[in-house]
């Protein structure tokens, strides 16, 4: 089931006039956690630290690992591809891909360029049995105006996927692509599989913006692996041969080459 449909519509007008009364988010009201985060107790607090510090300008130690269970995040205020305010939780994803992108802020510059070519291509990722989802610490008001701007302004119009808005920090943190000193999320990229396991993860820096055909391959290839149990090398594009990953009989393509 999409977020669209998981989650009780609302009249996007009624939510905006009332923005001033709604701006506090209870933290309650966004459960947040990563379980199996570290592996040892110094583990812990090495990355606590280095998520408080003040006068670093860089991604702290990550908080997620790839093969592991991705940080759960429930009821995040969101802006839902239909246009409609609602609310989102990785439960929402459960039993097919999520491509979960993390950017810095909205009216910003390469931000809008991002947002619209990969909701542009959501039908490809569709086909590949994957979702689209991104995520700022901008609210979801602000999420909401900026879809009324169009493309030829710098906003982003209609998108065919929801943005999240993690206002309280909790699932930038816990990804670890938070900057605690300007408050914005790094362009982080994630692909978690059916099993609402970690798959794939890639942090940008916040001037360099991120590639649709590397990150729909990316997704195509990890399918196509999991589906024939198959490895895929460099490189590799759906229809071109992959490696049987065994000793003998991937010779059948080491000797092709």
């Amino acid at each position: 089931m999409s977020p669209s449909e998981a989650v009780s519509k609302r009249a996007p007008e009624d939510c905006v006039v009332a923005q001033t009364k709604r701006m506090r988010l209870e933290s309650s009201s966004v459960e947040c956690s990563s379980m199996d985060i570290a592996d040892d107790d110094n583990d812990v607090a090495a990355a606590a630290a280095a998520s408080t510090s003040p006068s670093s300008n860089q991604a702290p130690r990550r908080c997620c690992t790839v093969g592991r269970a991705a940080p759960t995040f429930s009821n995040v205020p969101a802006v839902l591809a239909n246009g409609q305010l609602g609310s989102v939780s990785l439960s929402d994803f459960s039993g097919q891909y999520l491509l979960l992108l993390f950017y810095p802020a909205d009216f910003t510059f390469v931000c809008p360029t991002e947002l619209t070519a990969f909701s542009d291509r959501a039908a490809e990722f569709a086909a590949a049995d994957c979702s689209l989802a991104v995520c700022s610490t901008d609210s979801e008001f602000a999420h909401y105006n900026w879809r009324q701007q169009a493309r030829s302004s710098g906003g982003v119009g209609e998108l065919q996927l929801p943005m999240l808005a993690d206002r309280t920090r909790s699932v930038s943190r816990a990804y670890g692509v938070l900057c605690e000193q300007s408050g914005q999320a790094f362009r982080g990229m994630f692909v978690i599989d059916r099993q609402q396991t970690l798959r794939i993860a890639a942090v940008n820096d916040m001037p360099v913006g991120r590639s649709v055909d590397e990150a729909l391959r990316l997704v195509q290839a990890l399918r196509f692996s999991d589906i024939h149990g198959e490895v895929c090398p460099a490189n590799w594009q759906p229809g071109s041969e992959t490696i049987i990953p065994d000793i003998r009989r991937s010779k059948s393509f080491f000797g092709k080459i």
